[in-house]
Order: C-alpha cells, then structure tokens, then sequence
C-alpha cells in the first residue's frame, strides 16, 4: 500500500478521478440521447457532421499556420487569429465590389481565386512583417519573451485594422445564391448543400497542397531540416532566416485564404476582432492532432468541427444542459484542457524529448 502511493502522487489521482468522470459524463450524455430520448434522426446527424467538417477545414488551415511557427521555432504565435482577420477582412472589400459589379455571377472561379489572393497576399506580407519586426529580434530570447510580444502584437493589429477599416462589421456576399453554389447533393440519406462541398474542396485543395510541398520539394526538406536542428542545417548550407520567414509566409497565406473560405460558408461578422474564436479554436485543433505535426494539425481541426456540431445536440443536451447550442464555442476551451489532461502531445504528436521541450 505505501508502494502506492508513493507511485500515485495526490495530483495524479485527482486527474484521474477527472478523466473517469469526463468519460462517464460524455457517455451517459450519449447514451441518453441516442438510445433513450433519440430527438435526432440519423440523417440529422449525419448532416450536422457534415458541417461540422465544412467547418473544420477551416480551423485546419488556420491551425496549419501554428504548426508550421512551431515546428520551426517552438514558439506559439499568438497573433496568427489577426493574420487571418487581416486577409479576411481586406478581401471582403473586393468581395463587395466584384457582387456590385456583376463579375462574381459572371466568373464566380475566377472571383475566388482573385479574393484568395488578394487575402493570401495581404496575410502573407503581415507575417513576414511580424516575423522580421517583432519575432526576429527575440529569436534567442526566453520562450516566455517571443509569447509576451505575440500578444502584444495580437492587439496591435486588432487596432491598426480597427483604425484603417472601421469598427462596423461588415458581411461578405451570399454565395449560396450563386448558380455554382446553388443546390444540393443525394447521397442516399445525406443531402448535402453544394457550397458545403466546395468550401471543403477548397480547404482540402491547400492542405494537400501543403503537405505535398514539405514532403516532396526540395524547400520543404529544407523545412523539415530546420526543425530537426537549426545549427546543423545552417552548416549544410540551408539559409535558416529565409526557410523561417518562408514558414511564415506559407503560415499567413494558408490564413488569409481560410478568411476568404469562411466568408464563403459564414459570410457575416466580419470586423477586426473576428480572428479571436478562430485563432484560439486552430490552436486547440493544432493542440489536438499534434501541435509541429502537419497532418495533426489538419486531423485536429476537421475533429474539433464535428465535435462543435455534434457535442452540443450529443452529448450536452443529453446531459439536461439548457441552452447546449449556445455552449459550442466553449467546447473548444474545454477540449483543449482535457487533451492536455489525458494525452499533451496530441493524436498524431511524439512525446518531445526534453532537450528540445
């Protein structure tokens, strides 16, 4: 018995008494809704997975953008939620505009690719900025300096864009009212929209993209040296700062082009705080899958979508919570803490060694 407890600690027992009672919690939420009460049909659910992932694609190229920064620099960039505001908000302008002027009904691909690069750009020069600025000259400072100055920047940004576009929220157009995006999809019991289709093959489209650059391009091995070890890769000849601020260009970009995909799928909200809820939901997806892992990053964030659409119906209003659906944004906070109660490094992570943690 005294063996015990001198291998159990009072902290872990408690953590393990939390994980018994978060997994009888969530089991008995389901239980009771889909063997007891059963208020949804199975094609209910199924659709509500379906948006879940539309909108997990989404956290996934935003999450991309944390994983790359840290895979790189083992640092969290706290300020990429405003890298995505930034192109987001900017394209929402020409996006006005192209609507305005008929060219979106007329040419509707071409008006995409045109607002995913104009947002791409913009997203992507604000990183490089805020690497070589803010990040650059602390690169070998104390962890804690770099995030201090993320979050600084964070809030510099929230208000230089308040103070170039206005504090008024502004909405992109109705895609959905477009002929491309018009219709549905049968598959058997699914009918699934038309734009909930495009919008993921768009997401998908750019992180296969990703992935197939950092695996099979020569500058994604150079990336991937890097983030194995900077002093080594530097005597190989690899030019670090430029495979840095690469990193941070191809981080922003993804961003940008997530802002202009989910103003395609939620064309309303948009204002200079909007990068706030996606920039924390991308962390938590990046967290989830594997934070430095680019395929956990992508995995993390297509689950977190389908457990904000399906925990709140599943699992919280099984549990007799009032109001569960107004509790999806604080399913993201609270998964967050419970994988890193019950696994820290994430699904597809590796547990660091402590030279590099």
């Amino acid at each position: 018995m005294r063996q015990f407890f001198e291998r159990f600690s009072w902290v872990s027992l408690f953590l393990l008494l939390f994980r018994v009672v978060i997994l009888v919690l969530v089991l008995w939420g389901l239980v009771n809704t889909l063997i007891i009460e059963r208020p949804f049909t199975t094609e209910q659910i199924l659709n509500l997975a379906i948006a879940g992932l539309t909108q997990g694609s989404i956290y996934a190229l935003i999450a991309l953008g944390y994983t790359l920064v840290y895979g790189i620099l083992l640092m969290i960039n706290f300020a990429h939620g405003e890298i995505f505001m930034a192109g987001a908000f900017t394209a929402s302008f020409l996006a006005t505009y192209l609507w305005s002027s008929g060219f979106m009904a007329q040419s509707p691909f071409l008006s995409i690719i045109l607002l995913l690069l104009l947002a791409g750009g913009v997203s992507m020069g604000l990183a490089v900025l805020l690497e070589r600025i803010a990040y650059r000259p602390l690169r070998n400072a104390p962890r804690l300096v770099p995030l201090i100055t993320a979050i600084g920047a964070s809030f510099f940004l929230q208000y230089t864009f308040r103070g170039l576009y206005g504090s008024s929220f502004r909405a992109y157009p109705d895609f959905s009212s477009l002929p491309l995006f018009t219709g549905t999809f049968n598959l058997g019991l699914l009918t699934v929209p038309r734009i909930n289709v495009l919008v993921f093959s768009f997401a998908l489209v750019l992180m296969i993209g990703l992935y197939w650059m950092v695996e099979r391009t020569k500058i994604g091995k150079a990336m991937r040296a890097v983030s194995e070890n900077k002093e080594v890769s530097r005597l190989m000849g690899i030019d670090v700062d430029y495979i840095i601020v690469f990193t941070f260009a191809i981080g922003g970009f993804l961003a940008g082009a997530a802002g202009v995909i989910n103003g395609m799928y939620r064309p309303q909200g948009v204002s200079y705080t909007m990068g706030f809820f996606p920039g924390i939901k991308a962390f938590t997806s990046a967290v989830l899958g594997g934070i430095g892992s680019i395929p956990g990053a992508m995995l993390g964030g297509l689950l977190l979508g389908v457990f904000e659409a399906l925990g709140p119906n599943l699992v919280l209003a099984g549990l007799g919570i009032p109001g569960a659906n107004q509790l999806k944004d604080a399913i993201a906070f609270t998964l967050l803490v419970v994988i890193l109660i019950f696994r820290p490094q994430g699904i597809l992570g590796e547990k660091l060694a402590e030279k590099k943690a």
